[in-house]
């Protein structure tokens, strides 16, 4: 009996040790600050592609920006277009499509995360966009905003800092309703506004944070319009904590509505717009978490240089 009685005291004993190294563990994700860091439009085909060729190095682009690009625990992006070498071009001027060898530069920064939601992914067609959900999954990078079906293009994608859930979900309005994605066909995300703001709820009860990603705006314009505005902050109202956008080629306002924050375009990254010098120029935003919560949001300024190399110019 009395061998008995001093293996349960000894049991007890385990587990009140055992649970106090849990509550530390767990007090210090609550402690610990991470970071997630967005950056815009990042476009490697046309000139972009011709330096890759020249220099015979796919990490080109990123040489520049990769170590500040790798400082944050999830990296965000807009891929301007496909990577394939299939596909049919859809006829316009601007249709931009990647070698699938550039994904290697997109790894060597750290991208964790790229949406496709935008008005170039379908530039060679479904078999591109299709090419390029495949190719950016079997590196390691999540693409959202489009799918090869419905489910796929909608779904968020989640990701852990310590102890925070964080969600993402892209979308852009840039585009025909005939290329959503549907059960059986590969397309982009459901732009509707109301789904938008539903999913945003019903994700938000999922996850700690929710980043929307949105391709939307007045291209060359230094401020967001009232479509922009209204869209952000009725996402914000839906439970949406940030609200990233892009897709204007320059910068546009940062705005703290209620308890979110809103980058309505942060410009060009990665693009051979050096035509003027406000394409040439842009921002990245940093949001620190902590404790489920984002305890800072700012904005860093990036050059693009002649070689249509980002970098970063302050923190």
């Amino acid at each position: 009996m009395r061998r008995a009685a001093f293996s349960s005291l000894q049991a007890s004993r385990i587990m009140v040790l055992y649970q106090k190294s849990v509550d530390k563990k767990l007090a210090g994700l609550e402690k610990k600050e991470y970071a997630m860091l967005f950056v815009g439009d990042i476009m490697l085909s046309r000139s972009v592609a011709k330096k890759i060729y020249e220099t015979n190095n796919t990490l080109f682009p990123f040489l520049l920006s990769a170590d500040f690009l790798r400082s944050a625990d999830i990296t965000f992006g807009n891929l301007e277009g496909p990577m394939s070498s299939r596909g049919e071009n859809q006829g316009s001027i601007y249709s931009f499509r990647a070698d699938p060898s550039a994904v290697k530069g997109l790894v060597f920064a750290g991208f964790d995360i790229l949406s496709l939601a935008n008005n170039h992914i379908f530039d060679w067609g479904s078999v591109a966009l299709n090419d390029t959900i495949n190719l950016l999954k079997s590196n390691g990078i999540a693409p959202i905003g489009a799918g090869k079906n419905y489910t796929d293009a909608n779904s968020p994608t989640f990701f852990y800092l310590g102890n925070t859930k964080v969600a993402f979900l892209a979308y852009t309005n840039l585009y025909p309703e005939t290329l959503k994605a549907d059960e059986n066909t590969s397309g982009i995300s459901d732009f509707d506004e109301s789904r938008m703001e539903r999913t945003a709820r019903d994700v938000k009860q999922k996850a700690d944070i929710v980043v929307v990603s949105f391709h939307w705006g007045d291209e060359y314009e230094t401020r967001s319009n009232s479509k922009q505005q209204i869209m952000a902050r009725k996402l914000i109202d839906s439970g949406a904590d940030i609200v990233i956008g892009h897709h204007p080629h320059v910068t546009q306002e940062i705005e703290k509505y209620g308890n979110g924050w809103i980058a309505y375009s942060l410009g060009n990254f990665v693009f051979d717009q050096n035509f003027s010098e406000e394409t040439m120029k842009s921002i990245a935003a940093r949001a620190t978490v902590q404790n489920k919560k984002i305890t800072n949001f700012k904005s860093i300024p990036i050059q693009i240089n002649s070689d249509f190399q980002p970098y970063s110019v302050g923190l």
